[in-house]
Order: C-alpha cells, then sequence, then structure tokens
C-alpha cells in the first residue's frame, strides 16, 4: 500500500466508524443496548492474568485477525472458533479479536464464535470511542476492550474507562508515543499496549516498546504490541522487563498456532 493512503488510513477508519455507530444505533437503540450490557453477568477476569509473570515467564493475548490495511489478506480461511481453541491449547492469557470490518475484515460475530469456543477472556480490539460501543462490547460478549489514546482525548479516555469499570470490562490502553502515555496516565489507564506499529505510517520498531517501558508509572503494566515474531525477541524484551505481549499475524500465519506459541512462551512444542 503506498504510503501516502498510510498516513490517511487512520482517519479514513475513524470516519467510517462514526457511519457505523450511526447506522447501530438506528439497528438498536443506546437505551436497550446499555440494558443488555448492564445485565452482562459472564465477564470474564482479564486483567489479573497479566499483573505478574506466571509459571513460563510470558503472558500472551493471542489475537485473531484476518486482515490489515498494510498487509492485506492474512488468512483466507481463518475459522474464529477453531483458532481460539488452538489458542487457549498453546497456553494464551487472553484472546483478542479484531471487529473492524472495512480493513481488517473483522465483525462482531467473529468475537462472538470465538468467546464461545473457550474459556479464556476475550479482548475487542477496535476503534472505540463513544458510549455506545462499550455497551455493544459488552452486550455481544467482551470481556475487555482497546481504548487508543491517539484517537481519544484524555477527558474521553477517562470517561470511557470509568464506563468499562462499571460494565465490569477490563481496558486495555493502546499507546505509541510520549503524548499518549501522558494522557493515557492522567486518564487513570493501568494496562498500557504499547505499540511498536504507528498508525500514522504503519511502520514497525521492534525497539519502541524498550524506549517507552522506562516512562511507565510503577503501577502501570506494560504490553508489548505488533510486529513480534521468534523467541529471541521475547527473551529480549524479558530482560527488559517486560512480560506481556500481545500477538497477531505471526499466529495467524503459523501452520501450528498452539505449538507456535508454545514455543514463543519457551515451551515445549
Amino acid at each position: 500500500m503506498e504510503e501516502s493512503l498510510l498516513n490517511n488510513i487512520l482517519e479514513i477508519i475513524i470516519q467510517a466508524k462514526h457511519k457505523d455507530v450511526r447506522a447501530a444505533r438506528r439497528r438498536i437503540p443506546l437505551n436497550q443496548m446499555r440494558r443488555e450490557a448492564e445485565a452482562r453477568r459472564d465477564v470474564r477476569p482479564f486483567f489479573s492474568a497479566f499483573n505478574d509473570p506466571g509459571a513460563s515467564g510470558v503472558n500472551i493475548i493471542a489475537e485473531i485477525k484476518r486482515a490489515s490495511p498494510s498487509k492485506g489478506i492474512i488468512r483466507q480461511d481463518l475459522d474464529p472458533a477453531e483458532l481460539a481453541a488452538a489458542y487457549e491449547q498453546g497456553g494464551a492469557c487472553a484472546v483478542s479479536v479484531l471487529t473492524e470490518k472495512d480493513h481488517f475484515i473483522g465483525s462482531l460475530e467473529d468475537l462472538k464464535r470465538a468467546r464461545a469456543a473457550i474459556d479464556l477472556p476475550v479482548l475487542r480490539k477496535d476503534f472505540l470511542f463513544c458510549d455506545y460501543q462499550l455497551y455493544e462490547s459488552a452486550a455481544m460478549g467482551a470481556d475487555a476492550v482497546l481504548l487508543i489514546a491517539r484517537i481519544l482525548d484524555q477527558v474521553l479516555l477517562a470517561d470511557l474507562l470509568g464506563l468499562a469499570s462499571l460494565l465490569g470490562l477490563a481496558a486495555l490502553v493502546e499507546i505509541y508515543g510520549g503524548e499518549d502515555l501522558e494522557n493515557a496516565t492522567r486518564a487513570g489507564a493501568r494496562l498500557i499496549a504499547i505499540n511498536n506499529r504507528n498508525l500514522a505510517s504503519f511502520k514497525t520498531d521492534l525497539d519502541h516498546t524498550l524506549r517507552i517501558v522506562p516512562l511507565l508509572e510503577p503501577e502501570q503494566v506494560a504490553v508489548a504490541a505488533s510486529g513480534i515474531r521468534t523467541r529471541d525477541e521475547i527473551i529480549r524484551y524479558r530482560a527488559a522487563g517486560v512480560y506481556n505481549f500481545l500477538i497477531g499475524e505471526s499466529l495467524v500465519r503459523s501452520e501450528n498456532p498452539s505449538s507456535f506459541l508454545k514455543m514463543l512462551k519457551g515451551e515445549a512444542g
């Protein structure tokens, strides 16, 4: 994809999401969605899995992702239930599901199918910016949501963090640079995904997390995200004190996602 288009892709996605939300609100009004969300009684714990390194020293959120703006289709025959089950067998701590439809070819149906196949908590990964989307996430079965600091001002981020907490949902706040981190910290974010991929250009730098981690507050927990493919990369991050990872493309492309997960964790395949 041309760099000029990549530079605009985030704005294009957000504009499309606003249209999607308006259409969704016509189908299911806000009050109805809110009632369904508040009726949830089966939210699975998410945050606690990432407070310490665990037995293997590595916690992995394994992602279900059909496509991306920069790579196109990643896996043509992806079955979200089958892949989620393989992730659970491989020792993932949680499963992330891309639900954005236009550029990542995801859906809430993918999330529901993945969650029904496993006992792990499930994160909805999308471009979320309003209360309706959080109610929708809860009503459709998400146990956690991704909030992207780059697309939310500090006040809105704090409001969405508060609403997520009221709904019993965990929130993973994605940042890229220091300004994002500052806004996330002031908003009260604790679980911080440091994206190695610049959302403006979609270029990936595996050293980026290592530069940002020292800036986190003591109570914040880091999750390294994007571009991680090898056990050696995991070991390098571990040496810097990072033990939580969100891994998608390399797992989705793997011929045996369960064995690949075990390899990344340093366990027998």
